[in-house]
C-alpha cells in the first residue's frame, strides 16, 4: 500500500536521531529544513553530523541509544545498520505512539523520507512509497528546474495579501487568479 502525503508542522516537536554516520548525516540535513528540536544520540559521531549539530546548537550525546531517550520525543529516526536496533526502537516506538523512521528498513517505518525540493515557503515532494528512492530523486531533479527561485518572493506577496483581505469568496477568487496568472506566465500555459 502507498504511503499516504503529509507535511507535518514540527514546531516544539522533538525529533530523535539514533546514528551518527553518513546517512544519520543525509537526515539530519533534510530535518534541517524544518526543525532544530533534534537530539542525536550515538557511540560514534562522524565529522559531517557533528558540525550540523554545533552549527544549529542541537544536543548530542556520544554514547548508545538507551529506552529513556524516548521520553517526550515525537518522531524517531533509526539512521543505523542493526536491523536488531531498529526493530527494539521500532516496537518501542509503536507502544508508545511515536512516529519511526528506520533507514532501509520499511518494515520498521511509520513514515518515510521523500525526496523534495524547497524553496521558501514551498516544498515539493516525490515518493515512491519506498519502491525506488532513485527515481523519485531524479524526477525531483527533473522537476526542480521548472521551480523558479522567484517562487519565494511570489509566496511571501501571496502571505501579505491573504492576510489584509478579510476570508470570504472574494478573497479565495482573488488569491486564486493571481496563483493561476503566475503559474501561466511562469509555464507559458493556459490552464
Amino acid at each position: 500500500m502507498a504511503y499516504f502525503p503529509a507535511f507535518i508542522k514540527l514546531d516544539n516537536r522533538k525529533i530523535l536521531l539514533v546514528g551518527g554516520g553518513h546517512i544519520a548525516g543525509e537526515k539530519l540535513e533534510k530535518l534541517l529544513d524544518f526543525t532544530r528540536e533534534i537530539t542525536i544520540v550515538s557511540p560514534e559521531i562522524s565529522e559531517a553530523v557533528e558540525q550540523m549539530a554545533q552549527t544549529h546548537g542541537l544536543a548530542m550525546h556520544r554514547r548508545p541509544y538507551k529506552p529513556s531517550d524516548l521520553e517526550e520525543i515525537f518522531v524517531v529516526i533509526v539512521a543505523v545498520d542493526n536491523l536488531q536496533l531498529q526493530k527494539e526502537i521500532y516496537d518501542r516506538c509503536q507502544s508508545r505512539h511515536i512516529l519511526c523512521n528506520s533507514v532501509d528498513s520499511v518494515d520498521y517505518c511509520d513514515f518515510i523520507f521523500p525526496s523534495y525540493t524547497k524553496k521558501g515557503a514551498l516544498t515539493v515532494a516525490f515518493s515512491t512509497s519506498g519502491i525506488s528512492p532513485s527515481v523519485a530523486k531524479y524526477l525531483r531533479r527533473a522537476i526542480e528546474t521548472a521551480i523558479p527561485d522567484s517562487i519565494a518572493g511570489f509566496l511571501e506577496e501571496m502571505k501579505a495579501l491573504r492576510a489584509s483581505l478579510p476570508k470570504g469568496k472574494e478573497r479565495m477568487k482573488l488569491l486564486d487568479k493571481k496563483a493561476k496568472a503566475y503559474i501561466e506566465k511562469l509555464f507559458n500555459k493556459e490552464l
